[in-house]
């Protein structure tokens, strides 16, 4: 039913609960969306603040935004304007270098893993995930890029590069490949231990305890050496939708389980280069599936469906599509394809 369609909204302190259910079965490696109650009421306050408050989001706030549908929070996606501000964003980059032997005649080339901070100051978008008993609805690309329609809207408050970090891969057991080889031996903790005190105390640790030097990759493990730069499965068709979205594969992974950290320029991005502004009228008859948004700021809102004409000026639009986004004819709204 049309009426059923989710509504893309900034969260509220009211949403908590509901948050918390799908932090919690979402099992580990969220770490933007940790399954504890403290923390993520802590998130969804701060996430209030960075709707009113440019400080807040310079030093990190992140922008929560959530799909209602029909009252029920089903997927919740987020937009952090600032990394690095609050404790530096660490990274590892894939690096080639090349040897060569001429008593040998042999060139031997190693990759490299280097501890990186190249994001500090960049916007990233992350906590993106979706209720496991509505999948199959298309709501991640829908969530995935009302944010990016979100930025298009209030391009002022972000950089010019954009980030996303996609989980990493884990076995049937849930060990991550990459932290087993690598960060086991330097934290002393498990990978869940670890991405819980990163999510909830920042990553000071990482600077404290971490490598000095590049790692070469030829020397862990065979399935270490596999993971690194591999999303989790899961996570495949998120990075698919990313690089369709405009982003890059430029070498960079995390530092606990290795999945990829995808690199784009804002301006570049599907979405914000496509999204428009149109006059609304209203109409009957659907007939062209758009992404629409209207509203500053807390009052952003966003769905998908109702529109039945765009015209140069104009977008014409049902009035369920209206009383979704509470707004009357005359009203301003961006339309991006959805």
């Amino acid at each position: 039913m049309t009426e059923m369609r989710p509504l893309i909204r900034p969260v509220r302190m009211s949403d908590l609960d509901a948050v918390l259910r799908l932090a919690e079965s979402g099992g580990s490696g969220l770490t933007n969306l940790p399954p504890d109650r403290d923390a993520l009421a802590a998130r969804i306050s701060f996430a209030e603040r960075a709707m009113e408050d440019a400080a807040a989001r310079d030093a990190g706030a992140a922008i929560m935004l959530v799909a209602d549908i029909a009252g029920e929070i089903a997927a919740t996606g987020m937009v952090f304007a600032r990394v690095g501000a609050e404790w530096p964003f660490y990274s590892y980059r894939l690096t080639r270098q090349a040897s060569v032997s001429r008593s040998l005649g042999r060139t031997k080339a190693q990759m490299l893993l280097n501890l990186t901070n190249d994001f500090d100051g960049e916007t990233e978008v992350g906590g993106l995930f979706v209720d496991p008993s509505r999948r199959g609805l298309a709501l991640g690309r829908l969530m995935a890029r009302a944010r990016y329609l979100f930025i298009a809207m209030h391009r002022s408050w972000f950089a010019n590069r954009i980030i996303a970090e996609l989980r990493g891969y884990q076995d049937a057991d849930g060990r991550a490949p990459v932290w087993e080889a690598i960060g086991r031996n330097f934290y002393d903790m498990d990978f869940q231990e670890a991405d819980r005190t990163g999510a909830l105390h920042g990553n000071q640790f990482i600077a404290d305890l971490g490598p000095r030097y590049p790692i070469y990759l030829s020397m862990l493990p065979t399935e270490a050496q596999a993971a690194c730069g591999s999303p989790h499965d899961e996570g495949r068709p998120a990075r698919d939708m990313l690089l369709a979205e405009g982003f890059r594969d430029e070498g960079y992974v995390d530092i606990f389980d290795g999945g990829p950290t995808l690199v784009a320029d804002i301006d570049a991005l599907r979405a914000v280069r496509e999204a428009e502004r149109r006059m609304v009228r209203f109409e009957r008859e659907p007939g062209v599936e758009l992404l629409t948004g209207c509203g500053e700021g807390a009052m952003f809102r966003a769905t998908n469906g109702g529109v039945t004409r765009v015209d140069e000026d104009t977008v014409d639009i049902t009035p369920p599509l209206a009383r979704r986004l509470g707004i009357a004819a005359g009203a301003e709204i961006t339309i991006v394809p959805a």
